[in-house]
Formats: structure tokens, sequence, C-alpha cells
């Protein structure tokens, strides 16, 4: 099945979707410097260290993204880096669908680091390049196949609506067990606060990369 479900077409939710993505995640699409300077290395202290050689292990930007705020705190840094290993790589929701659910929380936000290191993922995960095109251009994608309508649709009303409606709970049920269900929530809400960690720091792309979202765009 990939109809509209019933509660995308209200009048309400259509209105405050548009103010979510018009709005409040207009931003941000700057050249500015992050608030926090990167870090190196060998700029880490004792505390620091350990979670900095973990992060260069796994992270294609060093300590880059969310690392770089993250790592001035290194007991949460740490608590943080240990959740996102789960929700990466030993969650039980799949490989494409767990990228795909990344893709929205970066496209709600407009995050530039988000959606810069997550796209490529989805793409190799399997995830179409139409789906991830129509997303970016804040569409609900044409042509998904059943599990990822359901996926974009639970993220999508969890974030909007602050709930899931019974409808919506029950599609996924047909998709997904339990721990699948609580995995997808978990990794919905970290990567909304990852998005704040990078809004807050003004963490943007590498340098000489280009910003997916630009000025002006919804």
């Amino acid at each position: 099945m990939n109809s509209t479900p019933l509660w995308l077409s209200s009048l309400t939710l259509a209105a405050a979707g548009g103010w979510l993505a018009a709005n409040m995640f207009a931003g941000p699409a700057t050249s500015k410097e992050p608030r926090f300077p990167q870090l190196t290395m060998d700029q880490l202290d004792e505390k620091q260290k350990p979670l900095g050689e973990q992060i260069m292990k796994v992270s294609s930007v060093g300590i880059g993204g969310p690392y770089n705020p993250m790592i001035r705190s290194p007991v949460l840094g740490q608590r943080l880096f240990d959740l996102f290993y789960y929700l990466r790589w030993q969650t039980s929701v799949p490989t494409k669908l767990n990228e795909f659910a990344i893709l929205v929380i970066a496209r709600q936000w407009r995050s530039q680091v988000e959606w810069f290191a997550h796209a490529p993922l989805a793409a190799k995960a399997g995830l179409s390049a139409d789906i991830i095109a129509e997303l970016k251009a804040n569409k609900r994608p044409s042509g998904m196949t059943e599990d990822e309508a359901v996926v974009y649709d639970f993220v999508t009303e969890l974030t909007a609506t602050r709930k899931v409606s019974d409808e919506t709970y029950a599609r996924a049920k047909k998709v997904f067990n339990d721990q699948q269900i609580v995995d997808l929530t978990a990794l919905a809400g970290n990567y909304v606060m990852v998005a704040m960690l990078l809004a807050m720091a003004e963490e943007t792309v590498p340098p000489g990369k280009e910003e997916p979202f630009k000025m002006g765009e919804p």
C-alpha cells in the first residue's frame, strides 16, 4: 500500500508541516565559521583522546560534524557515541530504511551535515535516487515501497504531530516487529538531537564541499 495516509491530508497538519519546513527549518544555509573551532587529534586532552580515537575509526569527516561539539563534553560525548554506534550499526532496522529515516529528519531540519553525510549512505544501501531527490525537494516521495512509506509516514507524523495515530501504528506493525518500532522511534529522536547540536554549533559540510540546501529554497 502506498496511498497517502488520512492524517497527512488534514489541512491543519499541512499548514503545520508547511510552517515547519518553510520557517522553523529554514536554516542554516550559511558559510559562516562554526562556533567551535575544528579540533584535531593532537589538540585533544586526556579525557577527550579515547573518544577521539573511537570517532576516527568510524567517521568519514574525522572529528567533524556533531563530533566536534560533542567532544567538548567527553563524558556525554562517549554516551552519545555509544548510542550512535548502536543506532547505526547494531539496530534491528534494515540499513536502507534506517538511512531513509535519518534523511527524513535531515530534510525537516535542513541539516546540511546530516544530509551531506547520509544521502550517499542511503543510496549505497539501496534507497532510490528518485526518492532521495523528491525528499530533498521537500515532497513526499512517490513510488515508495510499503516499508519505505511506513518509515516516511511514521517518522513524519511523530515529529509533526508529536504522536503516532492508530492507523499509522497498525501499518508499522505489519512490516516491523516491536524492537524495530522502538529502534526506529529512538533513531528519529536521536537525529533530531544531532540536528540540534549541528545547528547550535553552526557546523557545516567539509571545506570545499557544496552544501545540499541553498538559501531561499523551501
